[in-house]
């Protein structure tokens, strides 16, 4: 992929890529400089003290962790970007719904939904779309070309929804209970639904793509793989359709 992405121009739409910490960004930005051979990486601090690195015509930003967090980074790039970006993406890490989403296997976003936003009534948790509040749920944009090219590099990968939480799952009856509720689900994390939000705001069209580093369900910290996941991660960036997600 380097040799055909190094030809093109700084000036070509652009992509803003959102992580919750700098060790994604990290492996993000070495995906991004395999695919388009940019050795020299550029990093600046936005108001509100966010690091955004950019690399060919993408742009990582590190958020914090959460949906308020990833919201107020990406409003921030957002509002403050010399032109429109093309796509936003929320990338890191994530857990995996078991079987379809094992550690170490990339998961893309064809929905992206805020999984515990609402309220529990005596008939079970109601989000706040039934309750008539407004919505918990983004469609995404190119999910299933990078899904396809993902497969097509080797890549073992999953697509479906990615679930936004703002508590992480700690039990096998609260992951019973998210994959009962969103059938098809193929990962949980915590800042998809914050970017996709704020992106809504300025009619970019958002992606989450993540890479799993541990089973939804008990908190098993020795079964965690976060190197293994933020390499895989790194190799997912540097084999995206970029001339898809770069017209």
């Amino acid at each position: 992929m380097a040799a055909a992405a190094e030809g093109r121009e700084l000036t070509a739409s652009r992509v803003l890529v959102v992580t919750a910490v700098a060790h994604e960004a990290a492996a993000v930005l070495r995906g991004v400089q395999q695919a388009f051979g940019h050795a020299g990486p550029t990093e600046r601090t936005l108001p509100g003290g966010y690091a955004l690195t950019a690399c060919g015509p993408v742009d990582v930003l590190v958020a914090g962790v959460g949906p308020a967090a990833a919201a107020a980074a990406t409003a921030t790039a957002l509002a403050l970007a010399p032109s429109t970006y093309g796509l936003a993406v929320s990338a890191g890490i994530a857990g995996g719904f078991a079987p379809v989403a094992p550690v170490g296997s990339v998961v893309v976003a064809d929905a992206i939904v805020a999984a515990d936003l609402g309220a529990q009534t005596p008939d079970g948790f109601a989000d706040v779309t039934a309750l008539g509040f407004g919505r918990v749920r983004h469609t995404t944009r190119h999910a299933d070309t990078v899904a396809a090219s993902l497969r097509g590099h080797g890549l073992p990968t999953a697509q479906g929804p990615v679930l936004t939480v703002s508590t992480v799952t700690g039990s096998a009856e609260r992951a019973a209970e998210l994959a009962q509720r969103h059938p098809g689900a193929v990962a949980e994390a915590m800042e998809g639904f914050g970017l996709a939000e704020a992106a809504a705001g300025h009619d970019v069209p958002v992606l989450e793509l993540r890479t799993v580093s541990n089973a939804v369900g008990p908190r098993d910290r020795a079964a965690w793989r976060i190197g293994e996941a933020l390499d895989a991660l790194a190799g997912a960036f540097a084999n995206l359709p970029w001339a898809t997600l770069v017209p």
